[in-house]
């Protein structure tokens, strides 16, 4: 990193306006700018996450993921720049398989809950999901890289795995989404 940040307060925001690091000003509410916020925002909530969590595995994987997000989170802010690569989303697909293995079949649509945790990773994959939508919307005003689109896809689906794997390690019940046909 080649500038360090000595001086937090510029001023140089108060009209709307945020800098890229490649020097370009854009409106705060441009979609590129929202999703730089979304981005960091999913990052918090990965935060939230990480300290809930009480296996190794688990924290590695989501430090790892914190650190893919500053990666787009450069992308977004470097407009060309593609550091995210299909190893990432390899990567992403194999911990998926990992922790999916063993779990049980999924017949029922799952609610978020069950522990504080579970509902914290729900609400990442919620957040992921949102993060995905303004990267697509993005992309259609000016291509990114496809790799990026498909890290964030495979993120959402991971948390979900994760929040199925966490409540079986630590013994939280699921619970099941009943149909009002069903409850009657």
């Amino acid at each position: 990193m080649a500038k360090r940040l000595t001086k937090i307060i510029t001023r140089t925001g108060d009209d709307g306006t945020t800098g890229l690091a490649n020097g370009t000003r854009l409106k705060k509410n441009n979609v590129r700018i929202q999703c730089l916020g979304e981005v960091d925002e999913l990052n918090a909530m990965l935060g939230l996450v990480l300290a809930g969590l009480t296996d190794d595995e688990s924290q590695t994987l989501i430090q790892q993921i914190q650190h893919d997000l500053f990666d787009l989170g450069a992308e977004l802010s470097q407009p060309g720049t593609h550091l995210l690569t299909q190893r990432y989303v390899e990567l992403l697909e194999e911990q998926s398989e990992r922790m999916n293995k063993d779990l049980p079949e999924l017949k029922e649509f799952i609610l978020p809950g069950g522990s504080e945790l579970l509902a914290r990773i729900h609400l990442a994959r919620t957040v992921s999901r949102r993060v995905e939508r303004n990267l697509v919307a993005l992309d259609d005003e000016e291509p990114l890289n496809s790799s990026a689109l498909q890290y964030i896809n495979r993120l959402s689906d991971l948390l979900f795995i994760l929040g199925r794997y966490i409540a079986k390690i630590q013994s939280h019940k699921e619970i099941f989404w009943q149909s009002i046909y069903s409850r009657h």
